[in-house]
């Protein structure tokens, strides 16, 4: 296992590596664009990008956008296909609707930092980006997910299903650690297409606000696969809620608000209102949140009529895409709570067989054991597919599952675990490709599962990767 550390590189030292001169434009930069690259910074370990920014919100906005502009591009163009062979729109008709949805919504802040994430990106030889498509990237989750699914009805559409995400994860303090502090722990389950761009460590420290380290994507102001660490004491994780339908057009957009909470809330209460306050109901959530001043931890679950807060000092939340509430499960959800054969079912009994296991002894490299669990408790034995903690789509043939596509190349593309100590020094444990570490390779895919051809070019490999330390020393 390998600590990394990231102090601030000078945007010399970036210069020196050839990495700037990659691109088209870098030799026509203003001394403004220097000098707010000379603040930021790249480096790449163990398969994740580490990107630091700050400053206001258009110079942090060109930094992200100049320094992660390959990726972007990459991950933009995935987003396209994916949704031009998944619905009968192409990713223009979203972008068109996401400007119509959310038009004066998007805060000023954020709405000058997509701007300079647009600058960044055309200063970089990006042209076809700008700040509409920015937003509807930022909203991918949410206007494919949720809006789409509910605008069907009014339109008369035809849709197909666009995967959104899936995760696992859990919160635990008190009598369920090693030291009675937190452990926060998760997994982003993400379609590979676009899942093997959430290779991004965030780290960002606004002009005003709390500073925040994060697991993101590539264009994205906020997390999106969603782990966070904050200077406020506050982390946080999610797992979507499976079987979810509903949407409220008047609200903001989840991105908006979920960043905002991060970067300005001071306590967990404050952090849930400023979640619920406006809320559309798009990319619903159980959201585990820790105060590590405190040891508490909280749960949220945000669907769109319905939500539940709750908190505890002793104890654990765990999310599989459950909803855990009764009046949200049975109001606003159409997902069968019961059936062992789903994956979602299937998961939260394995997190109650691991919390059993390891009560009283959970520390981060427990918490790195759990993720990478491959045990079926429907069939109760071990093996990695779509019912296991660390999910590997690609490799379950789905034959007693009528919920998901037999080998669909998605599931866990990391693992991340933090604890008491590491979220005081802003710091937490990731590893890229997959929670066990198991490789995904492309091509063999594609040779043992020909029906998804059309994905070709669009699924790279994730080999076996290390767990690696990110924090935020600058």
């Amino acid at each position: 296992m390998r600590r990394a550390r990231f102090p601030g590189i000078l945007f010399l030292s970036l210069f020196l590596t050839g990495f700037i001169p990659a691109y088209p434009a870098a030799q026509d930069l203003t001394e403004d664009e220097r000098q707010w690259l000379a603040r930021a910074s790249r480096l790449e370990r163990e398969g994740w990008i580490y990107l630091y920014i700050e400053g206001e919100p258009f110079e942090r906005g060109f930094q992200h956008g100049y320094l992660l502009a390959p990726e972007i591009k990459k991950l933009f163009d995935a987003e396209c296909h994916v949704v031009h062979w998944q619905t009968p729109k192409d990713f223009d008709f979203f972008v068109e609707q996401a400007k119509s949805l959310f038009a004066g919504k998007v805060k000023p802040e954020y709405e000058q930092e997509f701007r300079g994430m647009a600058r960044g990106l055309k200063r970089a030889g990006v042209e076809n980006i700008g700040y509409d498509e920015l937003v509807a990237h930022n909203a991918y989750f949410e206007i494919l997910g949720y809006w789409w699914p509910w605008a069907k009805k009014e339109l008369s559409e035809r849709v197909s299903t666009i995967e959104t995400g899936g995760c696992s994860a859990f919160a635990a303090t008190g009598s369920y650690t090693a030291d009675g502090g937190v452990v926060l722990a998760h997994n982003t389950w993400f379609y590979y297409p676009m899942g093997s761009w959430c290779n991004v460590i965030l780290d960002l420290a606004p002009d005003k606000g709390h500073r925040m380290l994060m697991q993101s994507i590539a264009g994205y102001i906020h997390s999106g696969t969603d782990f966070f660490l904050c200077s406020s004491g506050i982390a946080g994780t999610e797992t979507t809620i499976g079987g979810f339908t509903g949407y409220d057009t008047s609200g903001t957009p989840e991105f908006c608000r979920v960043r905002e909470a991060m970067q300005y809330a001071d306590s967990l209460d404050e952090w849930a209102e400023i979640m619920i306050r406006g809320n559309t109901g798009g990319y619903a959530n159980s959201w585990l949140l820790a105060d590590v001043s405190s040891g508490e931890i909280a749960r949220l679950e945000l669907g769109a009529k319905y939500h539940h807060w709750e908190k505890k000092t002793d104890g654990c939340f765990y999310g599989s895409n459950v909803a855990e509430d009764r009046d949200l499960l049975l109001n606003e959800t159409d997902i069968n709570w019961t059936d062992i054969s789903t994956t979602n079912v299937a998961r939260r009994e394995s997190w109650k067989r691991l919390m059993k296991i390891y009560r009283g002894r959970i520390d981060v490299e427990v918490a790195k054991t759990m993720l990478a669990d491959h045990y079926d408790s429907y069939l109760k034995k071990e093996r990695p597919g779509y019912r296991s903690i660390c999910g590997h789509g690609e490799l379950d043939p789905a034959v007693d599952t009528d919920d998901l596509a037999p080998f669909r190349p998605s599931g866990a593309v990391d693992g991340k675990v933090l604890d008491t100590e590491m979220a005081r020094s802003m710091s937490f444990w990731a590893r890229w490709g997959s929670s066990c570490g198991m490789p995904f390779l492309a091509e063999k895919f594609h040779q043992e599962h020909t029906q998804y051809d059309w994905l070709r070019g669009y699924l790279i490999d994730r080999p076996t990767r290390n767990w690696t330390v990110f924090e935020a020393t600058r």
